[in-house]
């Protein structure tokens, strides 16, 4: 879409907080207003509006809605946002066996912003599933590097906690 669009969407999120809970339906309605100026096939659409959902405490809606938006071709940093956003939404509503499976494969794509947030996510669904030493050896993993000193031994800690003894 264009850029003007783009910067209305995030003029309509910047005012987020602007809507208390009992008004997030006053608050998905911007968004849906913004969205329905898209051709039917963007991608755009439902990626705003499972982060409307989302945002506003409704998950189980979210889910249909990202896994549109990636169907239909969202990809790049919105892309990655879907799947972070899609993987947590999928863990609150009891999925996180699915959000892990959608999250593993984006610890070997490149490197952007969004790293941290694919750890810190993909921890929260591996603790969901009882496998709690892996997801803390991705947050330490994740932290190591923001630390002013042991960045070296956290990040020792970290693949120690699921390396195999040996």
């Amino acid at each position: 879409m264009n850029k003007d669009w783009e910067d209305r969407v995030s003029a309509a999120w910047a005012t987020f907080d602007d809507y208390p809970e009992e008004r997030a339906a006053d608050f998905r309605a911007v968004i849906d207003a913004l969205v329905a100026e898209l051709p039917q096939d963007s991608p755009l659409g439902p990626f705003e509006q499972a982060c409307a959902w989302d945002s506003t405490g409704h998950s189980d809606k979210a889910v249909p809605l990202y896994r549109e938006a990636l169907a239909l071709g969202l990809s790049g940093y919105k892309g990655r946002r879907a799947k972070i956003q899609l993987s947590s939404s999928l863990r609150n509503i009891g999925q996180a066996e699915e959000g892990v499976k959608l999250l593993t494969p984006e610890l070997d794509e490149p490197s952007d912003e969004l790293d941290d947030a694919v750890r810190a996510t993909l921890a929260l669904c591996l603790s969901s599933l009882g496998r709690d030493r892996e997801g803390l050896s991705l947050v330490l993993g994740a932290l190591a590097p923001h630390l002013p000193r042991y960045q070296r031994s956290m990040a020792n800690y970290a693949r120690a906690l699921v390396e195999p003894e040996g």
